[in-house]
């Protein structure tokens, strides 16, 4: 009977039955758990349930007071409008979408068209961009800047 049903009909019939461990996740095919029997994911050694702390975006040091910096990568853009006023920015172009390029002059310049942005507050200051960029909760603590 077993040669009949197929490789693929043997498969469900071992799952159905509770048979085994799923090799490509771990997981017991009959619980959904780990092979260990437990439904909810275990911690390795190295690994804590505790919340973990913010990623710093900068140090305060790499903000100049009157510019600031563009993380690429988070596409955030963090300004120093004053000494010790720390700020952040979307810095994606509200015109057509463009990551910034620089902070120059007080402003916030959008490469594409040439969008600026003021780094006191974000709203437009010159060029074909209509709204201000959206500002990002940061905190500031000790010499570190991450999201709130």
């Amino acid at each position: 009977m077993i040669a009949g049903v197929g490789a693929g009909g043997l498969t469900l019939a071992l799952a159905a039955c509770g048979g085994g461990t799923d090799a490509a996740t771990g997981t017991d095919a009959a619980t959904g758990g780990d092979a260990t029997g437990s439904a909810a994911p275990q911690a390795s050694a190295g690994e804590s349930s505790a919340p973990q702390t913010a990623e710093a975006l900068a140090k305060t040091a790499d903000i100049p007071v009157g510019g600031g910096t563009i993380l690429k990568d988070q596409k955030i853009v963090v300004v120093q409008p004053t000494a010790g006023e720390f700020k952040a920015y979307s810095a994606v172009c509200t015109h057509k979408g463009c990551v910034v390029g620089s902070v120059d002059g007080g402003a916030i310049v959008c490469p594409c068209h040439n969008s600026r942005f003021n780094i006191a507050d974000g709203a437009v200051a010159g060029g074909p961009a209509q709204g201000p960029l959206p500002e990002k909760a940061i905190k500031v603590e000790g010499d570190q800047i991450t999201l709130a």
